[in-house]
C-alpha cells in the first residue's frame, strides 16, 4: 500500500503518500449509478392536465346544496343532516325524480377531505348524477 518492504539502505525513511485508487474506484461506482438512476426519476408520462375554470352556477330551485363546514358537519340546504346514513337516504329519495336534481357541494376551505368525500360516496351510493363543487371565483388581478 504505501510500505517500502525490502532491504534498502534508507530503511527510515515513511511514504507518506495516500493511496487514492480506491477512493476513485468509490467515486466511479457512484457517478455510473446516478447516471442509470437520474433518467428513470424524471421520465413522466405526457398528459395534458385541466385548466382551471370556473363556470357561473345556475340556481335552480330543484338543486340541493349540501354544506360542510370545518367541523364535519354536513348541512341539507342550511338544515342539520344528523349522519351519513341519514344523508344517504335523503339522496336516494331525489335520485328517482325526473329530472333529477343537481347536488352542489360547499366545503369551507379548512374542511378536512375525508368529511367531503363522505359526502361524494353518499351521492355516488344514491346514484346521483351531476355534483358540482362551490367555489370563490378567483382573484381578479
Amino acid at each position: 500500500m504505501g510500505m517500502n518492504i525490502g532491504s534498502g539502505g534508507d530503511e527510515d525513511e515513511v511514504t507518506s503518500t495516500i493511496n487514492t485508487t480506491p477512493l476513485v474506484d468509490v467515486m466511479l461506482v457512484l457517478l455510473i449509478i446516478f447516471l442509470i438512476t437520474i433518467p428513470v426519476v424524471t421520465q413522466t408520462i405526457p398528459m395534458s392536465l385541466p385548466k382551471e375554470t370556473n363556470i357561473a352556477r345556475q340556481t335552480k330551485p330543484e338543486n340541493i346544496e349540501i354544506s360542510v363546514n370545518k367541523d364535519g358537519d354536513v348541512f341539507w340546504n342550511a338544515q342539520r343532516v344528523a349522519d351519513s346514513d341519514a344523508l344517504f337516504l335523503r339522496l336516494k329519495k331525489i335520485a328517482v325524480m325526473t329530472p333529477q336534481p343537481e347536488v352542489h357541494i360547499r366545503g369551507d376551505e379548512k374542511t378536512r377531505y375525508e368529511s367531503i368525500g363522505r359526502v361524494v360516496f353518499a351521492c355516488q351510493r344514491a346514484s346521483i348524477l351531476k355534483i358540482s363543487f362551490v367555489t370563490e371565483p378567483p382573484p381578479k388581478g
